[in-house]
């Protein structure tokens, strides 16, 4: 048997549908999902329309799939921060404010994909918009309860307060209006717990 080191046209791909996914994040986080096309997808991906078709009945689907996939990103960052800090709401709160902090340079470019995508999909109905709206209605659920596991007066209020800090961050990342966002984002969560 040959090896496939030695005939490197033969080197494994990834599937289709993970190539699709692939290009279909570089390019909407690059371009915009309005201003990238099926076929535009098809060929960074290295296939075609037709077989992005099979895959994603419309392209909404395939931005509403890319989208579940970025959420699964953060359902995992809260999952992480509880396995690593159990019993320890706080440490949990300061571990997703590190989550994102960590995370700013890489926004400096075109911003927060959630952000981006509501942006340009005004429609309520649109199915990436649904996905949007669940993931951030599961995150608010989910520092509700830590915040409400912290003692914290007000659970929800210090939720709203966290979020408006931890989204505000990374739109002032994109836009270059505060310096060293990560760092004192750190600090301002640090703060409101502290309260």
């Amino acid at each position: 048997m040959t090896s496939t080191a030695a005939r490197p046209g033969r080197v494994a791909k990834l599937p289709p549908r993970e190539r699709i996914l692939d290009a279909a994040e570089e390019l909407f986080q690059s371009e915009g999902i309005r201003r990238v096309g099926v076929q535009a997808i098809a060929e960074k991906a290295e296939t075609t329309k037709m077989a992005i078709y099979r895959h994603f009945e419309t392209k909404d689907a395939l931005v509403a799939e890319w989208l579940r996939i970025l959420t699964a990103e953060y359902r995992a960052a809260f999952d992480r921060v509880e396995a690593e800090h159990p019993g320890r709401p706080r440490e949990q709160i300061m571990g997703l404010a590190r989550f994102i902090a960590d995370g700013l340079p890489a926004l400096s470019y075109r911003g927060c994909p959630f952000v981006n995508s509501l942006a340009e999909l005004p429609d309520r109905s649109h199915p990436a918009r649904r996905v949007i709206e669940e993931h951030k209605a599961d995150q608010t659920r989910r520092l509700v309860g830590m915040c409400t596991e912290a003692g914290l007066p007000d659970p929800e209020q210090v939720a709203a307060q966290i979020t408006f800090l931890l989204e505000g961050a990374q739109v002032s990342t994109q836009n270059g209006s505060i310096d060293r966002a990560g760092e004192r984002l750190l600090r301002v969560v640090e703060a409101v717990l502290a309260q």
